[in-house]
């Protein structure tokens, strides 16, 4: 999907028309892949049998999900060295689902607002609406690191704005929200009334230095929703598992977790199947977690001895995650870059305005793709940059 924010003189109606007709006949060396089962990621054979537990033919519904998945949760959460209490776990059947039961929490349909990172994965725009609350987006800056632009967010908070969102470590920058970020966040939802919602995903891709919790979150005196699944923390995004965490003053979690018993229950959409395997999974699922981290930490380390050599291009900095930033010199669109690399060398990467970056001219490519797809695209990134 393409943001509908980009103007339309820019619109990738080409590249996506483009693109569609290249995957019809194949042979793509695609450095957008975000799916690890497609990725040639090993997995254990024995990885889903949790799933056959005859005690899943018991329905026992529970609105916040099963006592045993959300204290694997927790623990999950431990292995990080964040301590939340079972209690305040919530189960969902994946991070967007979690995002909209927040919505419904937080807002008022048609007379609420949000407020959404950019760049980031153009998603938002698609939960907002289909809630009926409004999107403002608040500009990330690069200046060596990316940092919030504190005047930007003032900018877009308006007395409507119930909730903030932060993606940390950032799809696609790869950037963990700084500490500093991190306590204007919180200062600013506690002083106006809103809750920050982080999204956490892939926190546990760190690409160099390990990630660590922010002090301002480990007591927040605002209301904290950390959201999280089975998706990226254990690469299985079939198996439909996600959570929210809730932090903050114990009675505005008392309340909101009273709230959305109601909202949950309403749905009840966790299978039960999923969540008795849920320990196990976590358990066992570590070592495809280990595998994904062991590629993409490989593919970045390919990805900064090939560009940071060729003197032409510049890969930018990146804390974690599944994906990579590249700037390119500005002697062309990234439309047109894009479309060669693709029609001429059959390799798919995206364009940065895809994620609404500022301006021109960047390239995004996943750090998952296989090894020999990877090395392949690079070069004709090289090549299609040295003939620029």
């Amino acid at each position: 999907m393409f943001s509908s924010r980009v103007p339309d003189d820019r619109r990738p109606n080409r590249f996506a028309e483009a693109l569609a007709q290249a995957r019809r006949t194949g042979g793509l060396a695609d450095l957008t892949i975000s799916n690890p089962t497609r990725a040639g990621i090993p997995y254990p054979a024995d990885l889903l049998d949790g799933l056959a537990d005859p005690a899943a033919l018991d329905y026992a519904p529970s609105p916040f999900g099963l006592r045993t998945a959300r204290e694997a949760v927790a623990a999950d959460y431990a292995r990080r060295g964040i301590s939340i209490p079972a209690e305040r776990i919530v189960l969902t059947a994946s991070t967007s689902e979690a995002y909209s039961l927040l919505f419904k929490l937080l807002c008022e349909p048609g007379a609420s607002s949000v407020l959404t990172p950019a760049p980031s994965y153009p998603l938002f725009e698609h939960l907002t609406r289909l809630d009926g609350v409004a999107e403002r987006r608040y500009a990330l800056e690069y200046h060596g690191a990316w940092t919030v632009d504190r005047g930007d967010l003032d900018a877009m908070w308006s007395p409507d704005t119930r909730a903030v969102l932060a993606v940390t470590p950032n799809n696609p920058t790869g950037a963990v929200l700084a500490a500093a970020d991190a306590d204007e966040l919180v200062a600013r939802c506690c002083a106006r009334d809103a809750a920050l919602i982080l999204d956490e995903v892939f926190c546990d891709y760190p690409l160099a230095a390990p990630i660590h919790d922010s002090p301002a979150l480990s007591s927040p005196p605002c209301l904290v929703f950390r959201l999280g699944g089975f998706s990226k923390t254990i690469g299985l995004p079939q198996v439909k598992l996600g959570w929210m965490a809730v932090q903050g003053p114990d009675a505005l979690v008392a309340e909101a977790l009273d709230r959305l018993e109601l909202i949950c229950d309403t749905y009840l959409s966790v299978s039960t199947p999923v969540q008795i395997a849920a320990p196990g999974l976590l358990s066992k699922g570590a070592v495809v977690r280990e595998s994904i981290l062991a590629r993409v930490r490989s593919n970045h380390a390919l990805l900064r001895r090939s560009l940071d050599a060729s003197g032409g291009a510049a890969v930018l900095p990146a804390d974690g995650g599944w994906s990579a930033v590249i700037r390119v010199p500005a002697v062309r669109s990234e439309e047109s870059l894009v479309l060669d690399l693709l029609e001429r060398d059959r390799v798919v990467v995206h364009p940065g305005y895809f994620f609404d970056f500022a301006h021109e001219a960047f390239l995004v490519v996943s750090l998952l793709t296989e090894p020999a797809a990877f090395t392949r695209g690079l070069r004709a990134i090289e090549d299609r940059i040295d003939a620029a």
